[in-house]
């Protein structure tokens, strides 16, 4: 055998023959699972869009006359950008019809009686270059993938650098996460991240206060009522649940959290029958949740199911080898809003980032950029200042544009917050579109988080 084929037996292709002779397809059945290949056989090529959406083989080798759909009609079928390569196979081949199939995207075209080396080296060189293509587009996703984790989550230390990597190998995923870190690390941008990189990012994404539950009403406005409204669960399904702050959870809807996780249904109030709902489960807290279970305060089996894999955000005061990076970033952002030169760094600029502890993490670098903006907006501050005040600068806006920008920032600050962090909602309530929204909040600099 060629190098080729050794290595299909290695490691299997699949090919798809479609053959309507019953013989032919049984011999080449018997020769591709001889030499290592896992075969599928259809006896007409009508049958392949089906056996395509199902289970897409690595190469597919047709037959050319067949009733209903010849080889070639089926040849001008496949989409050749996502389709795999075909290999056509015909006794009535001759050097026209060859030529014609090669112009018309066929990886090979192969005469019968077919010589049984030739035909596996053909076949294997297409199903290698097939899977060579495949691989090439899994690498390019992952690493746009990864350049758009780079502009959320800023950093070059180890521990950023690994939270963005464990971020892509479970976006994809339906392993429920847990979310652990301090407040101000970023947690619900980590979970909106898990759901955005995912294979549906254009599902609903539920953010949960779970501090704001309440049993009495948690039926209803979770479940829904019958004929009435669907509930805010029914509505998250197909997408992501994002439970915040569980710890805080009271603990009758726990166990009605519980329930639902488990079963993977909800029982409107006054229904019969429950409905289905499947979500990805994501949660967060800024506690140890091992000393909330033994309190008391986190049941041990809701704990079980939100843990499957456990997320630590580090703190900032860990990442000292990005304060650079991400002050010049925020100051660059907030000046941009406030339509202002970036203010520079200086020495003591850099010592004081040095200097505090930021107990609020990111989210507290974040304001006392913006703090530190809005100081060069009137021609001084330092951010040594600004780390200092305990609240943002009380500046009267010396210009319509930003007394408008002011204006916006106070109106969908309060929206976001009514509705509980759901941006659709929020949207709606402003009379603008979820988009407009998502843009209005980066041009502003509003962070939701803080809103919450």
């Amino acid at each position: 055998m060629t190098n080729s084929t050794t290595q299909a037996a290695a490691q299997p292709f699949h090919v798809l023959v479609v053959d309507d002779d019953k013989a032919m397809r049984q011999s080449l059945e018997d020769l591709l699972e001889a030499a290592g290949w896992r075969v599928t056989a259809l006896p007409r090529a009508a049958q392949v869009a089906d056996q395509l959406a199902s289970s897409p083989p690595d190469v597919i080798l047709s037959d050319v006359q067949m009733p209903g759909m010849t080889g070639l009609e089926l040849l001008a079928r496949l989409d050749k950008q996502v389709a795999p390569p075909m290999v056509l196979i015909s006794a009535h081949g001759d050097i026209p019809m060859a030529v014609q199939a090669i112009q018309d995207g066929a990886y090979g075209f192969i005469e019968k009686p077919y010589e049984p080396r030739r035909l596996l080296t053909v076949l294997a060189h297409a199903a290698e270059q097939n899977r060579m293509r495949h691989s090439n587009a899994r690498l390019k996703e992952r690493l746009f993938k990864l350049s758009g984790l780079d502009r959320i989550l800023l950093g070059q230390t180890p521990g950023i650098a690994e939270l963005r990597q464990d971020i892509l190998d479970l976006a994809e995923t339906s392993a429920a996460v847990l979310l652990q870190g301090d407040t101000g690390t970023g947690k619900e941008l980590v979970a909106h991240a898990l759901h955005d990189l995912g294979a549906n990012p254009d599902a609903p994404f539920l953010a949960l206060n779970c501090a704001a539950l309440s049993a009495d009403t948690f039926e209803a406005e979770m479940f829904g009522v019958a004929g009435q409204s669907d509930g805010r669960l029914l509505a998250a399904s197909g997408g992501t649940l994002f439970l915040d702050e569980i710890c805080t959870c009271p603990p009758a809807a726990q166990a009605k959290l519980l329930r639902v996780i488990e079963d993977q249904q909800v029982l409107p109030v006054g229904a019969s029958a429950p409905v289905p709902v499947q979500f990805r489960v994501i949660s967060a807290t800024n506690e140890d949740v091992t000393q909330a279970a033994a309190d008391g305060r986190l049941r041990q089996d809701l704990l079980f199911r939100l843990n499957t894999i456990v997320l630590t955000l580090p703190p900032l005061r860990q990442r000292r080898d990005d304060l650079v990076l991400l002050a010049t970033h925020f100051l660059a952002e907030f000046a941009e809003v406030y339509e202002i030169d970036a203010p520079e760094l200086d020495p003591d600029d850099l010592a004081a980032l040095l200097a505090h502890d930021w107990p609020g993490n990111v989210r507290e670098l974040r304001h006392v950029c913006e703090r530190r903006t809005l100081a060069a907006r009137r021609g001084g501050g330092s951010l040594a200042r600004a780390i200092q005040s305990d609240h943002p600068v009380d500046d009267v806006p010396d210009t319509l544009r930003e007394a408008v920008a002011a204006f916006e920032r106070e109106l969908i600050g309060k929206a976001i917050k009514a509705h509980k962090g759901r941006m659709d909602a929020a949207a709606e309530a402003l009379g603008i579109g979820r988009r407009t929204l998502n843009e209005k909040i980066v041009k502003l600099g509003l962070d939701k988080d803080a809103l919450l």
